[in-house]
């Protein structure tokens, strides 16, 4: 891989060349405005200000933002589908929606405003990345409801970039037209580029002779030793987006390429806290992550509380903006065995440490009797001996790494089901 030169000042855009000082004073402008905007035009949050005793007068301060009450998926749930909109419908020139599949979908709601700005912050994450304008972009984030392919596909427009909008899904054809399109750059979950590959190898093609050079990859938590397997097989860098669609989408917060340090986030449209999962108070050392928008005019949200674990830091590439280290695990991911907390991210770390495993594992959780017991099936690598030594490897490291005691269960290449968009990591089948 060559290194990556930062871009020239003239690149970048305006704001993210000020200092941090001009930048807090930006927020707490757009602050002020957003808790107005939705204190007058969203119902939900005038009865909850109005039932914390708090007004969009009492923000004075940055650090006054913590008087306000957080907003939570259930509060979009609730609202469903357009009575979190604070512009009349017919203001609103896209929908987009969560799957559903634990309840009903949360709706979020765009005007051309807010599009405008999606497709700048992802041009902005594009170019921290090391995209440039000309290059081709090979989109396989879903398009749809999902905000990935979307999101992508005119934030690389709005760079001057060559989109290729493949999707997710046929498997086959993306290597084909990966080989075929020459693309430099590829939008993608890390679950699914192992698909890819997957068939790479399949087609008796050598990945590292590819034309990627840059992968942005998001949509779910991954490891540093997930990065380091990655960029090895392929031979590009790989890249670090954040994005969730009750904020906005992708390009939320992003790696710069010339450091992989963690995520800055784009605070000129999104402003960043981490909160005590359990408590709800301030934790400056890191916790769950929270989201205010700053800019968003059809759904602005306040404070809401996105489940993912992390901590914020002081910019480097962009001094003016914080990063937020990868996110580690989400709290609804998370498992309590025996009392100790587990996150899939943790075993990724473990089984790419054992060299006859692949990368691709499930967390089956069962309650044969009155206790939890997690099994973790993970995939040989093809051609590898050993399985059993192997999973006894495992075993002990995640006991001796994690502190809980776990069953393995080694099974042949590609007998997991593959996933072209967010890989369902935990299996809960304690009440079957």
């Amino acid at each position: 891989m060559r290194p990556f030169p930062p871009p020239s000042p003239e690149e970048l855009d305006p704001v993210e060349r000020v200092s941090r000082d001009e930048l807090m004073a930006l927020q707490l402008e757009r602050l002020r405005w957003t808790l107005s905007h939705a204190y007058d035009n969203v119902p939900l949050y005038r009865r909850k200000f109005d039932e914390h005793g708090v007004h969009p007068a009492d923000c004075r301060s940055l650090d006054d933002l913590a008087l306000f009450p957080f907003t939570t998926k259930e509060d979009l749930r609730e609202s469903y589908p357009f009575g979190m909109f604070a512009v009349p419908r017919e203001r609103v020139a896209r929908i987009h929606a969560s799957s559903g599949t634990t309840g009903r979908p949360t709706v979020v709601g765009y005007t051309q405003g807010d599009l405008d700005v999606w497709a700048q912050v992802m041009a902005r994450s594009i170019r921290a990345s090391g995209g440039r304008p000309g290059d081709v972009v090979h989109v396989a984030y879903g398009y749809g409801l999902f905000t990935g392919g979307l999101g992508a596909h005119y934030g690389a427009e709005r760079l001057g970039c060559t989109v290729v909008p493949v999707s997710g899904g046929m498997t086959a054809r993306q290597v084909q037209l990966i080989t075929d399109f020459r693309p430099r750059v590829i939008m993608v979950t890390p679950s699914y580029l192992l698909a890819l590959l997957d068939e790479f190898a399949a087609q008796g093609l050598d990945p590292r002779e590819s034309s990627l050079e840059i992968g942005i990859f998001g949509a779910e938590p991954w490891t540093e030793r997930m990065r380091a397997e990655i960029e090895e097989r392929f031979d590009l860098h790989a890249v670090d987006i954040y994005g969730l669609s009750e904020v906005m989408g992708p390009g939320v917060a992003n790696e710069c390429v010339e450091t992989k340090d963690g995520l800055h986030v784009w605070e000129d449209h999104f402003y960043p806290e981490t909160v005590d999962p359990f408590t709800g108070q301030p934790a400056p050392e890191g916790g769950e992550l929270v989201f205010t928008s700053l800019t968003k005019e059809a759904m602005p949200v306040v404070r809401y509380r996105t489940r993912d674990l992390t901590r914020l830091l002081p910019g480097t590439a962009r001094p003016a903006f914080r990063r937020m280290e990868k996110v580690t695990g989400r709290t609804d991911d998370m498992i309590i065995l025996r009392g100790v907390n587990v996150f899939p991210t943790q075993i990724e770390e473990l089984v790419l440490r054992v060299p006859a495993l692949s990368p691709h594992f499930q967390l089956h959780l069962t309650r044969p009797d009155r206790l939890d017991v997690l099994t973790v099936r993970v995939e040989a690598r093809p051609g590898a001996g050993g399985r059993e030594e192997a999973g006894r490897e495992l075993r002990h490291a995640v006991k001796a790494n994690v502190g809980v005691s776990v069953e393995v269960e080694v099974v042949d290449p590609e007998t997991l089901e593959r996933s072209v968009g967010k890989l369902k990591r935990v299996v809960d089948r304690r009440h079957d």
